[in-house]
């Protein structure tokens, strides 16, 4: 399968840097996949966010936090996730979504699937929310 018609939300990425129960999951899918996987500007926002939480709250050490950053660095720079930037038409088709008041979406989470629907890309998730709201959009979604 190609990576380039598969776009990983945050909740997907984060287990494939720390063990999560999901954590398995994403291995064996990103391992069955030709890179590039889509990833966008706000998955790395996201990602460094996560991080930092992660250290305020004493879940990881900061020289644990230093490492995923790089991993997930080097993983951008070998090709692994092409990562997209985000675009006016994006931030219109997420306040669409939301001004319809049809899903439980949050703002970032709109976003996320906007990202898909413009990439014309498969949304991967660990979050439901996310996943039956980008289900009752219209796109193709997978929950982990």
């Amino acid at each position: 399968m190609s990576g380039d018609n598969i776009y990983l939300d945050t909740s997907a990425l984060l287990p494939f840097y720390r063990e999560e129960k999901a954590s398995e999951s994403i291995q064996t899918l990103l391992n069955g996949i030709q890179p590039p996987v889509l990833l966008s500007d706000l998955t790395r926002v996201e990602m460094a966010s996560a991080i930092a939480r992660w250290v305020r709250m004493k879940e990881i050490a900061e020289p644990q936090a230093a490492l995923i950053e790089n991993t997930f660095n080097q993983d951008i720079h070998s090709g692994l996730y092409l990562v997209k930037s985000l675009i006016a038409t994006h931030y219109q088709q997420a306040e669409k979504w939301l001004s319809a008041r049809k899903t439980a979406l949050r703002s970032l989470d709109a976003l996320h699937i906007a990202c898909c629907w413009s990439f014309h890309a498969q949304l991967i998730t660990c979050d439901r929310t996310m996943h039956e709201a980008a289900v009752l959009l219209g796109l193709e979604s997978s929950l982990i």
